[in-house]
């Protein structure tokens, strides 16, 4: 592994951890030249489905499109990336398990959002904003209120059973 200060490939792996879904390896690493330290993730190369779009089109799988819009709708938050990158192997294992094929946009967009929603509620009404796309406030406004009552009814009889 090159260092990204000196590209020094002399690197030693410090500490390993896998991430919680199981997906990914989390590697710290120490560059013996320079004493800079940085981060390395490995991942399973998998095949992940095409992302049918509402129009009919069909796109390929962009992990980055996705994690973008997330780091954007997170900033100034108390959100790691950790936690985006587990987020994110949380929707790709449940894509992986119910669409093989081929997914809908609006499945995986669902999916994030229920996600992100468990993670930080700000941030979750800011990726809404941009994945939603609405025109006026108020058609906002009602939209979020719904999904946050149906959310929370969700919640309560998944506590309740």
């Amino acid at each position: 592994m090159h260092c990204p200060i000196c590209q020094l490939t002399d690197t030693k792996v410090i500490d390993s951890r896998l991430m919680p879904e199981g997906f990914s390896v989390r590697r710290r690493r120490k560059c013996e030249g320079c004493d800079n330290r940085f981060t390395t993730y490995e991942k399973i190369q998998i095949q992940m489905p095409a992302v049918l779009k509402h129009d009919g089109r069909r796109e390929s799988y962009n992990r980055e499109k996705i994690l973008s819009g997330l780091k954007k709708a997170s900033q100034k938050r108390p959100v790691s990336t950790e936690d985006l990158e587990t987020l994110m192997e949380k929707v790709e294992k449940h894509m992986l398990e119910h669409f093989p094929k081929e997914v809908p946009s609006n499945v995986i967009g669902e999916l994030t959002m229920k996600e992100l929603l468990h993670l930080d509620p700000v941030a979750y009404t800011r990726f809404a904003s941009f994945y939603w796309d609405y025109k006026d406030i108020e058609g906002f406004v009602s939209s979020l209120l719904k999904n946050l009552t149906a959310s929370k009814g969700v919640e309560r009889e998944q506590l309740q059973q």
